[in-house]
C-alpha cells in the first residue's frame, strides 16, 4: 500500500492521546484563568465569506488565507488564519456595548503557509482582547494577562519584548515619506540592516531631522533605560513623547505589580505594523529563535464593522505553549493509570463502576475475549471481587472498595 496515503499536509499536525490530554488540561486551566479576569468566551466559525474575513485589517491576512468555493452559494470562502479580526467582529457587530469589553478565544486556524520554516500552518491560537480603553491601563492587563498565562503553562524563563509603531510612523509622516518607500524602511529596520537602512535615508529628500531619527531607531534597543536615550536623541515630536511616555508607563506598571521577568525595549521592533497602532509586544525564551506569544494596540478595528473603539490583546499557540512547557519538565503529566474492570452486568459491579468515575476515576472495561493484561489497557489497577464486594486491587497495596 502508497504510504504517501498516510502522511499529512506540510505543517499539519495530530494530536496523540497524551499530548491531546495535555494540551486539553492546558486549554481548560487557560480559560479559567481568563474567566477569573473577566474575560468572556466567544467562538468564531472556523469560515467565513472572504470578504468578510479580510475586511479592514484584515486584508494583510490574504496571502495567508485558504479559499475555497461553497458548493451552496457558489461564494468563495476563506479559512481563519487568525482569530483576532473575528472576535473584532463579534465585538463590533453582535455585542455594542458600551463599557470595555473583555473577550477570549481557542481554536485552530489554518494558514496558507508557515510564519517561519519548519513551523506548523495550523495553530491552535489562545487569545485574549479588550475593547473599549484607550489608557494604557488596558495595555498593562494584557501584558500581565499574557504573563500569567505562560506562567500558567509552566514556560520558563520569559523574557519581555516591548515597542511602539507609533514612533516610527510619526517620524515617517513628519519626513514626508508614504508607499512603497515607507514600506522599504520598514523592512531594513526589522532587519537592522543599518548600513543599508543608512543608504537609503541619505538617497531621500525629506526632513533631514526626521530621517536621521529613523536611522537612530535601529540603535534604540536594550534595557528600559533606552526610553530615556530616545528623549535625548529623537526630536520632540507630540506622538513620540506620547509614546515613549506610555511605554515608560507601562514598564513602570510591571514593576508595581510585582513582574519580574527581563524587559526588553526595540523602537524599532514593529511587529504587526500594518494594523497595529501603538504599543507592541512579545514573549520571548531561550533557545526558542521566534516570540511564544505576541500582542499589542490595535485601536479602531473594528471601524470597519461600523463601530471603531480602543482594543488590545495578545495570541499564543497553545501546542507551542505545551512543548516548551514539557521541555521544561513544568507540562502538566497525562492523566496516567486507570482500573480496569471486568465486563458485565450485575448490579454490583455497574455500581462500583459509576461510583468509581463519578470520584474522577478512569475505568475500562475488559471486554470479553480480549487481552486482561491491565497495562495493555493504559491501567495500573483492577477491580476484582472478593468477600461479596468489588474492590479495587493494586500489586503491593492494600485493598480499598469503590
Amino acid at each position: 500500500m502508497d504510504a504517501r496515503r498516510w502522511l499529512l499536509p506540510e505543517g499539519i499536525e495530530e494530536l496523540l492521546p497524551a499530548e491531546a490530554a495535555r494540551i486539553e488540561a492546558l486549554r481548560r486551566g487557560l480559560l479559567d484563568l481568563y474567566a477569573s479576569w473577566g474575560y468572556e468566551l466567544v467562538v468564531p466559525p472556523f469560515v467565513e465569506h472572504l470578504e468578510t474575513l479580510l475586511t479592514g485589517t484584515g486584508h494583510a491576512l490574504e496571502p495567508h488565507t485558504l479559499k475555497l468555493t461553497d458548493p451552496l452559494s457558489g461564494r468563495v470562502l476563506g479559512i481563519r488564519p487568525d482569530m483576532t479580526p473575528q472576535v473584532a467582529r463579534i465585538e463590533a457587530r453582535r455585542l455594542r456595548r458600551e463599557v470595555p469589553v473583555r473577550l477570549c478565544y481557542l481554536g485552530t486556524v489554518l494558514r496558507a503557509r508557515p510564519e517561519w520554516p519548519g513551523g506548523t500552518r495550523s495553530p491552535l491560537q489562545v487569545g485574549c482582547e479588550l475593547y473599549g480603553h484607550a489608557g494604557v491601563e488596558a495595555d498593562l492587563e494584557v501584558v500581565l494577562l499574557m504573563l500569567e498565562t505562560l506562567a500558567a503553562a509552566g514556560v520558563p524563563q520569559v523574557h519581555l519584548d516591548l515597542g511602539h509603531v507609533g514612533i516610527f510612523r510619526a517620524l515617517a509622516r513628519r519626513a514626508g515619506l508614504e508607499g512603497d518607500t515607507e514600506e522599504a524602511l520598514f523592512e531594513l529596520l526589522q532587519r537592522k540592516a543599518r548600513p543599508e537602512l543608512a543608504a537609503r535615508l541619505a538617497a531621500l529628500d525629506g526632513e533631514r531631522a526626521a530621517l536621521d531619527a529613523i536611522a537612530a531607531l535601529a540603535g534604540l534597543h536594550g534595557g528600559p533605560e533606552v526610553l530615556e536615550e530616545a528623549r535625548r536623541v529623537l526630536p520632540a515630536e507630540p506622538e513620540v513623547e506620547d509614546a515613549l511616555a506610555r511605554l515608560a508607563a507601562l514598564v513602570e506598571g510591571l514593576a508595581r505589580h510585582g513582574r519580574r521577568e527581563p524587559v526588553h525595549v526595540d523602537l524599532a521592533e514593529l511587529r504587526g505594523y500594518r494594523y497595529h497602532t501603538g504599543i507592541v509586544f512579545g514573549a520571548f525564551v531561550p533557545g526558542h529563535g521566534h516570540d511564544v506569544a505576541r500582542g499589542g494596540r490595535y485601536d479602531d478595528i473594528g471601524a470597519a464593522f461600523g463601530r471603531a473603539r480602543p482594543a488590545t490583546g495578545f495570541s499564543a499557540d497553545l501546542r507551542t505553549l505545551a512543548c516548551l512547557a514539557e521541555e521544561a519538565g513544568a507540562a502538566p503529566p497525562a492523566p496516567a493509570g486507570g482500573i480496569l474492570a471486568p465486563f458485565g452486568d450485575e448490579p454490583a459491579l455497574l455500581e462500583a463502576v459509576r461510583a468509581l468515575r463519578a470520584r474522577g476515576e478512569r475505568v475500562v472495561w475488559a471486554l470479553p475475549g480480549q487481552p486482561d493484561d491491565p497495562a495493555a489497557h493504559g491501567c495500573d489497577r483492577v477491580l476484582v471481587h472478593e468477600h461479596g464486594t468489588w474492590t479495587v486491587k493494586k500489586t503491593g497495596t492494600a485493598d480499598r472498595g469503590p
